[in-house]
């Protein structure tokens, strides 16, 4: 029994270390193929937010084999209030893997009101839909 907990412990670590990480980081992104039920890996994803009447771009990143990005906020800025977007470039991701697809670019605008909160942006994602929410 001993023996099955210790393994157990073993077996969450990279689970419990990829969510510390994510808490560390104000912004994280998860995408995952609703048509396969896997993770997509290497979907470019960039941040950026409203300035003034247009948008700066502040970060950009590539998901890795778990389909996250754990950290996406740069971590040499200040975390303010504001109107920020994603934008998943799933026309490239769909290009790579020899697919066709319907939304060359998912762009998610959302609002941060608090900046303590960590804010987690999933994209179930299928070649001719999608679905998001404001994850945990």
């Amino acid at each position: 029994m001993r023996n099955l907990l210790i393994a157990a412990a073993f077996a969450l670590t990279p689970v419990v270390a990829a969510h510390a990480e994510e808490q560390k980081n104000p912004i994280s992104v998860h995408v995952l193929s609703t048509e396969d039920g896997k993770p997509a890996a290497g979907v470019e994803v960039v941040l950026e937010k409203r300035d003034g009447s247009g948008w700066t771009e502040i970060a950009k990143a590539v998901t890795e084999k778990s389909g996250r990005i754990s950290s996406l906020f740069p971590t040499d800025q200040t975390f303010q209030k504001g109107d920020y977007r994603v934008d998943f470039k799933t026309g490239d991701y769909y290009r790579k893997i020899g697919h066709d697809t319907f939304f060359p670019e998912i762009t998610i605008p959302f609002t941060i009101e608090d900046t303590a909160q960590h804010y987690h942006i999933p994209l179930l994602l299928s070649p001719y839909g999608y679905t998001t929410y404001r994850g945990s």
